[in-house]
This record gives structure tokens, C-alpha cells and sequence, in this order.
């Protein structure tokens, strides 16, 4: 089997030609923010109040690499903990205003940068490939 026809290492290449456009063009806007770290906002902003192991299970990361960067994400000001009453080991997750308003001025350049990671694709074929990938990604009934 030739290497070019195994799903794994073209999820592998995808992988890193989206994370390299995505570094690209936060970083020629003025932005320090990588992948993760925006899904954590996104996640954070849908989903206020909830703890570091919500955030990770939703935006598909293990507990111990989602701590790391929530506390980037806190060091920068941009994500604020508080203990949870219920569960004094939990922390409850917000966005600070700072985080948000780096979150809404990131939206539309990363809703922009999807387009050129799939450029190659046409409108039908992006949408299909879009459809695939939540197939695999995601379990039934999830979205």
C-alpha cells in the first residue's frame, strides 16, 4: 500500500498544512493564539461555567494537555477560574473580557483561513468532506 492511500497520514498532512495556514495568518494579524487555544475559547464562550474536563472532551483533547492550556490561556488574561461551590475541586470556566474580545476578532479571519485550507476543494466537495470528517470524528447523534 502506498503511503499516499493511507487515511492516516493524509489526516497526518491535513493535520499540519491547517495548523501551519492557521499559525500563518493569526500570527501576520498580530494574534499569539494556536489552534487549541481557540477551540478552549470557542468551547469556553458556548459553554460558560463549565469545568477543564468538559472543555476537553468537547474540543477533543485529554485532561493534562487542556490544563496547559487553560493556563496559558489564564497567564494571558484571557480565562478566568473560579472554584466551583458544589465541587471544591473544580474550577468553574469563563472568558474575561480581554479573552472574548480576542475570540470575536479572531471569528471571521479563522471562518476565512477554513476556505483556503480547503481551497482545492469546490463548494460540494468541502461540504462533503466536512460531512466525512464529522462521520468519523463524531459519535451518533452528537451534533
Amino acid at each position: 500500500m502506498d503511503i499516499l492511500d493511507m487515511a492516516g497520514h493524509l489526516i497526518r498532512r491535513l493535520h499540519q498544512q491547517s495548523t501551519f495556514v492557521f499559525a500563518k495568518r493569526t500570527q501576520a494579524a498580530g494574534f499569539d493564539l494556536t489552534p487549541v487555544q481557540y477551540a478552549a475559547l470557542e468551547a469556553i464562550h458556548t459553554h460558560p461555567g463549565r469545568d477543564q474536563a468538559f472543555v476537553a472532551e468537547i474540543i477533543g483533547y485529554d485532561r493534562p494537555t487542556i490544563g496547559a492550556v487553560i493556563n496559558r490561556l489564564e497567564k494571558k488574561g484571557w480565562v478566568r477560574r473560579v472554584i466551583k461551590e458544589q465541587d471544591r475541586r473544580s474550577r468553574e470556566l469563563s472568558l474575561t473580557e480581554s479573552g472574548n474580545n480576542v475570540r470575536l476578532a479572531v471569528k471571521p479571519l479563522v471562518k476565512d483561513l477554513q476556505k483556503q485550507i480547503l481551497d482545492p476543494l469546490n463548494d460540494s466537495e468541502q461540504a462533503l468532506l466536512i460531512n466525512l470528517a464529522r462521520k468519523i470524528v463524531l459519535p451518533p447523534n452528537a451534533s
